[in-house]
């Protein structure tokens, strides 16, 4: 999926203010519904009890996770229907679907790490490690949604539902609320953050624009198909970038 491709100053665009807003509302949402939600699901830790009184009490913090969850599962609604108009009408290229190209580039990856390639794995738009975290991402955000509409309405769900369903589905969200902060704050807040190649602050998502060097070594197949470049013109740049690296640590 892209939003086009502008260069400006040396920089690329790789996100259209769609996308930069999507992500600021994804962010709040996520941010609230940790916050509300953990300090729930662990209310005898001091800092939660603190947070609790700060919220208002222990009603107003569920109010609180109950707005942010319907806020989140709007943009979780809006996201996947727009990406699928866009796969469906042929407007947008399916890059962040898994192929097997990910998994080669994992283990090209490995091999490079471990001086057995001489250049990093040629990723297109969006490489493995994106791909990853946004299917994990997305993967848990339909689960804490479903979980979580069977906890408000249990009354509803048990009417054609084993009663059963109600503690497993509490079970289900917490456990996999607790996983999905673990993987955005040790992976993404690491990749966005302090990833030694982008600290101290990826702004590609809240500017738009990406540098023309992190192209070159992230994304070197779009930006080959963004200035009609050969691949191997591009291997060549990753290669003058990773000897220069070189140079500086040595």
């Amino acid at each position: 999926m892209t939003d086009g491709n502008r260069a400006r100053k040396g920089k690329i665009n790789r996100f259209g203010i769609f996308r930069i807003a999507e992500h600021w509302l994804v962010m709040a949402a996520f941010s609230l519904l940790f916050l509300t939600g953990l300090s729930q699901r662990y209310y005898s830790f001091d800092l939660s009890q603190w947070f609790i009184f700060k919220a208002g009490g222990i009603d107003s913090v569920r109010l609180i996770h109950r707005y942010a969850g319907i806020s989140f599962s709007l943009l979780f609604l809006l996201h996947s229907v727009i990406a699928f108009i866009g796969v469906a009408g042929r407007r947008w290229r399916p890059s962040m679907i898994i192929t097997k190209k990910d998994f080669a580039d994992a283990i090209h990856n490995v091999k490079y790490y471990l001086g057995k390639e001489d250049h990093h794995a040629m990723c297109d738009r969006y490489t493995y490690k994106q791909k990853f975290v946004y299917w994990s991402i997305f993967a848990s955000g339909f689960i804490m949604i479903t979980t979580g509409l069977v906890l408000w309405f249990p009354a509803f769900f048990t009417r054609f539902l084993p009663g059963e369903v109600i503690p497993a589905a509490k079970v289900m969200h917490t456990d996999q609320g607790f996983l999905m902060f673990v993987v955005i704050a040790v992976w993404h807040i690491y990749d966005s953050i302090f990833n030694p190649e982008i600290f101290p602050l990826d702004l590609s998502i809240f500017s738009g624009y990406i540098t023309r060097e992190r192209m070159v070594r992230e994304h070197p197949l779009e930006l080959a198909s963004i200035e009609s470049k050969a691949k191997e013109d591009i291997i060549a740049e990753q290669l003058d970038l990773e000897y220069r690296d070189s140079l500086e640590i040595d």
